[in-house]
């Protein structure tokens, strides 16, 4: 099977191109004079800067949050609509799984209990070549005849991508959507996909479905981790709707029209946030994305050393995709306008920048109230930096809180409180993700699923 890949100017294969390094290379010089000055000049315009560009970004994101509770323009489809509706397209779901034998059975019993005639599902299994344990289980399931086994082939990259984009080729369907190997969806999803496509204009080619975890309570890493994706899919994504930003897609239960996904040649197999990526190549593509009002339900990462692989990874991801479209930042401005061009570095851009500059900023901070004379930093700093800190924190505590309330998830406020120590490990993935960026940026770190699954059995 031949295997296109996004043209050399859209894909992440190159990390940053020659403007960019040279750049970066005076940013980080200027950084490190800025550094020099502080703690031998004792200025302190590094310090000013950055915290300014933080409050910008914790702000920005306070009003998307609040744009997604008062001006919530997400697609919302009742039963009656269904029941009314006799024309059911084929629909392709995408299933890359690798090496998820113990989740498999969980993930079969899920999309067969879809609400969907059978006769219009396309359903592509995509395997990877190396993957022996899912090989072997397979020989001994009798799969439905809608059901079909794509092999990816072994060879580089070997990312999510890349498996998404073989099946994207074989895709029979009008309609298509992508489910992870422990994805639950709302069995009436792809009914009200269909009817959602009908709702809005002809240049909505994606609905994003809101994603959701189903052991928010199993530890105080996955109270946190949930508390942040209600806010993320309830509140940040439906504020960025509302203002018709671009939409950084979510890496699963996005639902698309084939035909023109096919167009803009799907995924970047070089990018690890491949989702991320795609939602503003969409948008730039003069298309649009739309939320809608649908669950899938997920496993939320309950292991500390598994959770900060899968969070370096999409850190990662937002900086190749940050990079890869700045490319021509005229070109970037041209396409998408001036207001969404500082949307899209508030948001992808801030995504990474705010998790990043966080210990610099509170470490800087310690080393003032230590420091009995002040010797580093003046009465004035603390009196500059120390508000920033505070209100930003405060900010994201607020959004986590109303995430959960937006959830129902009373048990969670407690936990919302403590969003503080959460960010603490999001900033280690974080330096985590922009460290392997320059040394390895095309590596995917396997996220180990069914750890719930494991702990259930322990238990019984």
């Amino acid at each position: 099977m031949k295997y296109e890949v996004l043209l050399p100017e859209k894909n992440a294969y190159v990390k940053l191109v020659r403007w960019q390094k040279f750049f970066l290379f005076l940013f980080i010089t200027g950084i490190i004079y800025s550094l020099y000055s502080c703690f031998l000049l004792r200025t302190y315009y590094f310090f000013y800067f950055f915290s300014s560009v933080y409050f910008v970004i914790c702000f920005h994101k306070l009003f998307l949050v609040f744009r997604g509770l008062i001006k919530n323009k997400e697609i919302k489809i009742d039963e009656i609509e269904i029941l009314s509706n006799r024309d059911w397209p084929l629909y392709s779901i995408l299933l890359p799984i690798y090496k998820e034998k113990e989740i498999f059975n969980q993930l079969y019993s899920a999309i067969e209990k879809l609400d969907y005639p059978k006769d219009k599902l396309d359903i592509i299994l995509l395997i990877e070549e190396d993957d022996i344990e899912i090989k072997e289980l397979l020989k001994n399931i009798k799969l439905p005849s809608y059901w079909r086994i794509i092999e990816i082939p072994n060879f580089y990259p070997k990312t999510k991508g890349k498996a998404l984009n073989f099946g994207l080729k074989e895709a029979k369907g009008v309609y298509l959507v992508i489910y992870d190997a422990e994805d639950i969806p709302e069995s009436n999803q792809l009914k009200k996909a269909v009817i959602g496509f009908k709702k809005v204009l002809e240049n909505v080619i994606c609905l994003q479905s809101k994603l959701n975890y189903y052991n928010p309570y199993q530890n105080l890493l996955t109270k946190w981790f949930t508390a942040e994706y209600s806010s993320w899919f309830d509140l940040y994504l439906p504020g960025i709707d509302s203002i018709e930003a671009p939409i950084p897609l979510g890496g699963t239960s996005n639902h698309f029209k084939t035909e023109v996904l096919k167009k803009l040649k799907g995924w970047d197999p070089f990018n690890v946030t491949e989702d991320c990526d795609l939602g503003i190549r969409i948008f730039m593509s003069g298309y649009k994305t739309k939320i809608l009002d649908t669950t899938t339900w997920e496993e939320a990462n309950s292991e500390l050393n598994n959770w900060i692989k899968q969070r370096s990874r999409w850190v990662k991801g937002y900086i190749q995709t940050y990079f890869v479209h700045l490319r021509n930042p005229f070109n970037l401005v041209k396409k998408i306008g001036f207001k969404n061009f500082l949307h899209f570095n508030l948001i992808v851009g801030g995504n990474f920048f705010v998790l990043c500059f966080n210990p610099i900023a509170w470490i800087s901070l310690l080393i003032w109230i230590f420091s009995s004379r002040k010797v580093y930093f003046p009465n004035f700093f603390f009196l500059f930096i120390t508000p920033i800190l505070l209100i930003g924190n405060v900010i994201f505590i607020i959004i986590n809180i109303l995430g959960v309330l937006k959830r129902k998830w009373y048990k969670l406020i407690f936990p919302a409180l403590l969003t503080p120590l959460y960010w603490i490990l999001m900033s280690i993935g974080a330096l985590k993700g922009l460290i392997q960026f320059f040394k390895n940026p095309h590596y995917w770190e396997k996220t180990e699923h069914a750890l719930f699954i494991h702990e259930l059995s322990r238990k019984k």
